[in-house]
């Protein structure tokens, strides 16, 4: 009988201290899971990985106490085209928020604006049929088509925002587009301190999205 007890009081015990992992490894490993759908921006292009704005973010959130993982699925020379077909293979992944950041390549090669409406509504409908939140990056470009196109090409995002109610980054490049100290030698991708600026800029719109848990 004394032999029983004793196997019972370790079983118990066993028992609980397995509960208790499980409950523990739960807690830390239930991430806010983030995806960046961007182009060369997004990527980092002329930078390292651990200096484009997805890690700095990441970096940033950890710091603070969320847990979340950012991936980083920026394709240089991206356009919208090809942003629902993308979004497709990484909703796999059963992400909580995407960020979609796409758009500066339709606009730097004078593509339609009704061609890029269009793209850009087909992902975020496809996301949200997932249930999945969405922060949507503004983009605007210089003057080189004219303001007519310019202006319409800035006002889509806030269309589509207002559309399917979405929150919105304005500009994802504000206070780093068209300063030189903060852009590689092209102009057009930022350097390292510029992509800093930007993950600020990100953080401060995607933070309220966070689950409470986080």
């Amino acid at each position: 009988m004394r032999q029983i007890k004793i196997f019972r009081y370790y079983f118990f015990r066993l028992v609980l201290l397995i509960f208790g992992l499980i409950s523990f490894s739960g807690i830390c490993f239930s991430q806010t899971i983030i995806i960046a759908l961007g182009d060369s921006l997004t990527e980092g292009f002329g930078v390292s990985k651990e200096e484009a704005y997805p890690y700095l973010l990441e970096k940033e959130m950890l710091s603070k106490g969320h847990e979340v993982k950012v991936v980083n699925a920026g394709v240089s020379g991206s356009t919208s085209a090809s942003a629902a077909s993308r979004l497709k293979w990484y909703i796999r992944s059963q992400p909580d928020i995407i960020i979609i950041a796409l758009g500066g390549n339709d606009g730097l090669r004078g593509l339609s604006v009704a061609h890029m409406k269009k793209n850009l509504s087909k992902a975020i409908e496809l996301a949200q049929s997932e249930k999945i939140q969405i922060l949507l990056s503004g983009m605007q470009i210089p003057i080189n088509y004219g303001t007519e196109y310019t202006d319409s090409f800035r006002e889509v995002f806030h269309e589509l925002a207002e559309l399917y109610k979405l929150p919105m980054i304005p500009f994802l490049l504000k206070d780093v587009g068209g300063i030189p100290s903060l852009n590689q030698p092209d102009g057009i991708h930022p350097n390292p301190e510029g992509h800093q600026i930007i993950a600020g800029t990100v953080l401060k719109h995607l933070e309220p999205l966070l689950p409470e848990i986080n």
